[in-house]
């Protein structure tokens, strides 16, 4: 019995939103320190702290903008465009304004992951909508 409950609580450990936060932090944060790493200190780390901070509150504004432009819109395709378009302009825009030196490499993976979950979160809506 007790290694179930180990398992539930590991689960549920696992599913909270601030466990995704967290790891968004540090994982698209180490990353964004590693794009940087050629660059003198503090530049890396800077740039690390700037994404993980990007991370993970980027995804509450995320949710709020998809749920409104499928709800005017009810197209996937606009919702998930609009959305990745407001996404890339933010996260370049806040490296921008940080002095990040290597913007690009910085912000293509985060991105990409962005755009990856909008693209399951509209498809979640539009498919919950049909239903």
């Amino acid at each position: 019995m007790r290694g179930r409950l180990d398992v539930d609580v590991l689960w549920a450990v696992a599913r909270h939103r601030l466990t995704h936060i967290a790891f968004a932090f540090c994982v698209l944060g180490g990353w964004a320190v590693w794009a940087n790493r050629a660059h003198p200190m503090p530049a890396p780390l800077i740039a690390g702290l700037v994404q993980g901070l990007i991370s993970a509150t980027i995804t509450i504004a995320l949710q709020r903008l998809i749920t409104a432009t499928y709800g005017a819109t009810h197209s996937p395709l606009a919702t998930i465009g609009a959305a990745a378009c407001f996404s890339l302009v933010t996260i370049s825009g806040i490296h921008w304004l940080s002095g990040t030196p290597e913007i690009l490499a910085t912000i293509i993976l985060p991105w990409l992951v962005g755009v990856s979950y909008i693209i399951l979160f509209t498809l979640g809506l539009h498919k919950g909508a049909r239903a």
